[in-house]
């Protein structure tokens, strides 16, 4: 977490409840400890133990007000996800905050899909999204208001190679976000996307960064400089909170100009 997320204050998060999926690395952990630093009570999830691990003790470092509270769980698996969200609710209160984060970019040729990775790639990016929504939209309904952060990707609006059914599915989330919105708005949960450009996680410098991706990123971005998983928290920290009261179902898109 830097100064950007670190010293802005939203009253209104303070004591609310969210549960962020993906929170043990990248965007997802500085989301976790942006949340956590307004004084929510966040609990997160996480397939990698180590890395949830990581992030309470990042939290700890920075002394937030709410430690967050950590559950391992393979989002494919749908009971073990659902049995993660009724342990949060007994734990820390019914859900007012939910951010759909993770997924996986793994490269991929059209050539090499069979049917069994097509429907692991929508389950790991895609299929958890709904089940997710669906186990703690009750909560936002029986009180009225709640927010929704799906997170979303620029990569298939400028139609990035190499990973097909990953941009199907992240124009999948566009699409379930304006479904939701409309289906819940009159109950005042509000449902939106972010859609980051290239942020620059430890995984993306490790796998993906190359001098040819480096240039690319310069030429297409207008804003110079690279995009932190700050950049990307201070968004949803803004549409968890009630100063975005009348945004939803829409695309914010954080990406230093490249779309």
């Amino acid at each position: 977490m830097t100064e950007l997320t670190r010293h802005v204050r939203y009253d209104s998060l303070k004591d609310r409840v969210a549960v962020v999926t993906g929170g043990g690395s990248g965007i997802g952990r500085t989301i976790v400890t942006a949340l956590a630093a307004q004084g929510v009570r966040v609990g997160f999830l996480d397939i990698d133990e180590a890395g949830g691990a990581g992030t309470i003790a990042e939290a700890q470092a920075l002394a937030t007000p709410r430690e967050p509270l950590f559950r391992a769980c393979d989002l494919t698996d749908l009971d073990a996800l659902a049995r993660a969200i009724r342990e949060f609710r007994e734990a820390l209160g019914p859900v007012d905050i939910l951010v759909n984060n993770a997924a996986r970019d793994d490269r991929h040729a059209t050539a090499d899909i069979t049917p069994a990775f097509f429907d692991d790639r929508i389950a790991v990016n895609l299929r958890h999204y709904v089940f997710a929504v669906q186990a703690v939209v009750g909560d936002m309904t029986a009180k009225g208001e709640g927010s929704i952060v799906n997170l979303g990707s620029i990569s298939w609006r400028i139609g990035q190679g190499d990973m097909p059914l990953y941009l199907a599915c992240k124009a999948g989330i566009s699409g379930l976000t304006r479904g939701l919105a409309r289906e819940f708005g009159k109950s005042g949960v509000r449902v939106n996307t972010v859609m980051p450009g290239w942020v620059m996680t430890e995984r993306q410098r490790r796998l993906w960064l190359t001098p040819e991706g480096e240039a690319k990123l310069e030429a297409a971005q207008c804003l110079a400089g690279r995009l932190a998983p700050d950049d990307i928290a201070a968004m949803v920290l803004y549409l968890a909170s009630d100063q975005s009261r009348m945004c939803t179902a829409q695309e914010f898109v954080v990406d230093g100009g490249w779309i």
